[in-house]
């Protein structure tokens, strides 16, 4: 019994409108597309991916995955089906995002988009996966990250003292320790101590060694690294370790909420405004990552090199520090002319052009 012949038909507002159309149904046939792929859409694809493609991510990435699908993705795209949609539909798409979101944001987007068709397309809904061929455009400019000078450094450091963010305040401006790397610091990473009578001395210290990231890693291998910590920085943490309601035993997080859980970044910006308010600084002006940038510009402003300071916040070369966290403090570039001067000082006796 071979059964009822399968009949397909196209429409279009003109004859060869619907012979293309018939063309292209045959062609899905010969590649082996079931006729299901005609309904499939492009939300349907995004969907897809959101709940089977991010196994392993943490569930802020997720969430953050989650937001930009719906509010980003679906909402201009998600109705077209995915068979129909071009690299022109693509490039619109992208074009009126840039007038409203950043180079960041915009990547991330035309990234899970790429990734959503790619997975639709290696199950068979599509035949090939026009997002690749896009190119991001340029988005709208972020606030640019800066750096406290020293005054404001010092008036948010002294601020910082009547708030249970003091510790982490002072080791972020004082070792440039990485946000994320300080929410994951256990007690038993730091060592408030060090070996004084040693030859060479050992300082006090803190080990990077982990991150609140995904896979618990710091963010790069050159990030893990132990800091010597300045003396300030010691005093917090013991005046941090007495303020505690019990002991902290060595596994326990050194920042962490009132019921020993760790913070999130919201935690730690919203405390940070209030520290930064009581500094006398705008609060709505900086975030807790600029202690990083104001580390780095302070330390390049007092002469320490650029490798050196890249190595101490855990850079994998000196490009990043230099172009995304010194910051130039002085209004006048002046190392030239200090080193002329020594080379060629004013009252050197110099011959003439007509001597000799």
């Amino acid at each position: 019994m071979h059964g009822k012949r399968i009949t397909r038909k196209a429409s279009g507002q003109t004859k060869t409108e619907a012979k293309n159309k018939l063309r292209a149904m045959l062609r899905d046939h010969e590649d082996g597309l079931t006729v299901k792929t005609n309904t499939y859409t492009v939300a349907d694809a995004v969907r897809d991916w959101l709940a089977f493609g991010l196994a392993g991510r943490s569930p802020n990435t997720i969430a953050n995955y989650r937001t930009i699908a719906e509010s980003q993705i679906i909402p201009p795209l998600g109705a077209r089906r995915l068979r129909d949609l071009s690299a022109e539909d693509v490039d619109q798409w992208l074009l009126t995002g840039s007038r409203k979101v950043s180079t960041r944001t915009l990547r991330l987007m035309h990234s899970l988009l790429n990734r959503a068709v790619r997975r639709a397309m290696a199950r068979d809904k599509v035949k090939r996966n026009v997002v690749a061929l896009c190119d991001v455009p340029t988005g709208k400019h972020g606030r640019p990250s800066k750096s406290l000078t020293f005054e404001q450094a010092e008036a948010v450091l002294v601020a910082a003292d009547e708030f249970p963010l003091h510790a982490y305040v002072v080791l972020s401006l004082l070792t440039g320790a990485r946000t994320e790397e300080l929410r994951a610091l256990h007690w038993r990473d730091v060592d408030l101590d060090g070996q004084p009578d040693a030859d060479p001395p050992v300082l006090p210290s803190i080990a990077v060694y982990r991150s609140v990231r995904a896979s618990g890693d710091t963010k790069t291998v050159k990030s893990r690294r132990r800091l010597a910590m300045p003396q300030r920085c010691v005093e917090a943490l013991r005046e941090h370790q007495r303020r505690s309601p019990h002991h902290p035993a060595a596994h326990a997080l050194v920042f962490a909420t009132s019921n020993g859980t760790p913070l999130d970044a919201h935690n730690v910006r919203r405390s940070f405004r209030r520290v930064v308010a009581a500094a006398g600084l705008d609060p709505t002006d900086w975030t807790p990552r600029e202690l990083r940038h104001s580390f780095v510009s302070l330390l390049s402003a007092s002469g320490i090199r650029i490798e050196d300071i890249s190595r101490l916040v855990g850079h994998s070369g000196t490009a990043v520090t230099e172009r995304v966290y010194r910051h130039q403090l002085k209004a006048i570039l002046d190392e030239g002319t200090t080193a002329m001067d020594v080379l060629f000082p004013l009252d050197s006796e110099l011959p003439s052009p007509n001597e000799g």
